[in-house]
């Protein structure tokens, strides 16, 4: 198992924007096999920063969801929008090995 740690910095004039893009991601990760874990979105402390977290079986049925990605037409659409809302300045991407009881 493989859980992605997403760290955003994002335009917090676009929160509006943000939100919108995750909830078309946390459905479309599970659309591609995976389970979303949710968006962290700001409240207190830093405004510019928000996180994601989802799991896939394997990394290799990660990277078979990043390559369908790129051709799904409501992944495309979704990269699209928070392209033209310019709602995320930058992005980090961490694979994590989750640990449970």
């Amino acid at each position: 198992m493989i859980t992605i740690h997403l760290r955003y910095e994002i335009d917090p004039d676009k929160l509006e924007e943000f939100t919108e893009y995750g909830r078309r991601w946390i459905r479309l990760v599970a659309k591609h096999g995976g389970t979303h874990h949710g968006y962290f979105l700001p409240s207190e402390g830093d405004s510019d920063e928000a996180f994601a977290l989802f799991t896939f079986p394997s990394l290799a049925e990660y990277e078979t969801y990043r390559t369908a990605s790129r051709t799904d037409p409501e992944c495309v659409d979704a990269f699209e929008f928070a392209r033209t809302t310019q709602c995320i300045r930058r992005y980090e991407r961490r694979f994590l090995s989750p640990l449970f009881e």
